[in-house]
């Protein structure tokens, strides 16, 4: 068996960035499937000299709570590198750079209606340098947990968002702590 992408019949925009797409299964059943068009996004795992991992608390309203995340976000431009915009995310919300960051992994938040990706950085030796530099809507706490805490959070569920439990993952990975 041979699966096939889907034939686009037609497209339209219900927003900037949310598409429904008709299509037709090769089977030939319809089928209207909405897309989410995000640009690319960056997480970043800091890590400090103490083996400390920077992390933040912020209001999430699709999960309408209080979660504790890593840092990153969105490619300001098209312009911009994953890199770059881990770079940037990571001190802009929480005052913290690293000269050696790694890019450890990419994953699709979800290839069922997601048209990006997110990468996934691992900031090593990131230490405290200015204060954070944050956009209007965004209130964000900082602080830090031992590297084992953050493990046992990602356990116990207290890490929600996925995306950066796998970027956990990777770091895991990469510093082979897991194989």
């Amino acid at each position: 068996m041979t699966i096939k992408p889907w034939k686009i019949l037609y497209s339209t925009h219900l927003r900037d960035n949310i598409r429904l797409d008709r299509c037709e299964l090769p089977n030939g059943n319809i089928l209207e499937g909405t897309v989410l068009e995000f640009s690319t996004w960056a997480t970043v795992l800091a890590l400090t000299k103490d083996q400390e991992v920077v992390l933040i608390r912020q209001y999430r309203h699709g999960a309408q709570k209080v979660i504790v995340e890593l840092p990153g976000g969105a490619m300001d431009t098209e312009d911009e590198s994953p890199l770059a915009a881990a770079r940037r995310e990571l001190q802009e919300e929480t005052g913290y750079t690293s000269e050696r960051i790694v890019q450890v992994g990419c994953v699709s938040p979800n290839p069922a209606n997601h048209t990006n990706l997110i990468y996934s950085f691992l900031a090593l030796e990131a230490e405290k340098v200015s204060g954070q530099h944050l956009d209007a809507n965004e209130e964000i706490e900082v602080f830090l947990k031992p590297l084992e805490e953050v493990i046992a959070m990602a356990k116990n569920g207290e890490l929600l968002q996925s995306m950066q439990v796998s970027t956990l993952f990777f770091t895991l990975a990469y510093l082979d702590r897991i194989s």
